[in-house]
């Protein structure tokens, strides 16, 4: 259930976020879900993509700064307060989130959450029947 994401570090001028999907597609690797956050200076793409140990190695032949991640990709119903259910369990368990991202498609969100404890987290969702994606669902 944990899945490997990339974290590409983009200086903030004109055309890199360019450079990352031109060489992700040149090597035939496709991006499912993604997030750029950005400060003046530079940004943080956060990308889960199709091979991510080849995403990494072809980035870094570009002289890309790429690292890998574990996070987890949890599903619940694009309802109010479903969410909440599964954060509550997060925090019941005491597991702090660094950060997440999200998308919804019709009945179903899908969210990605990254956390220094992700087996742990895995553990205490599943103990309550949440819905995690496996690498390869994520992948579409």
């Amino acid at each position: 259930m944990i899945i490997k994401q990339l974290s590409v570090f983009l200086e903030n001028t004109a055309g890199r976020l360019t450079e990352v999907s031109e060489t992700l597609g040149a090597h035939n690797i496709n991006m499912s879900a993604f997030s750029l956050a950005d400060t003046s200076e530079y940004g943080i793409l956060r990308v889960i993509v199709s091979d991510p140990l080849s995403a990494v190695e072809c980035l870094k032949e570009k002289g890309f700064s790429v690292s890998l991640t574990d996070v987890i990709c949890l599903v619940v119903p694009h309802t109010p307060g479903a969410l909440s259910k599964a954060l509550r369990i997060l925090s019941d368990h005491e597991i702090s989130i660094e950060y997440m991202y999200a998308f919804a498609v019709n009945e179903r969100a899908s969210v990605v959450i990254r956390t220094d404890e992700a087996e742990k987290a895995v553990e205490a969702l599943q103990q309550h029947k949440m819905e995690l994606m496996k690498a390869d669902d994520i992948v579409f």
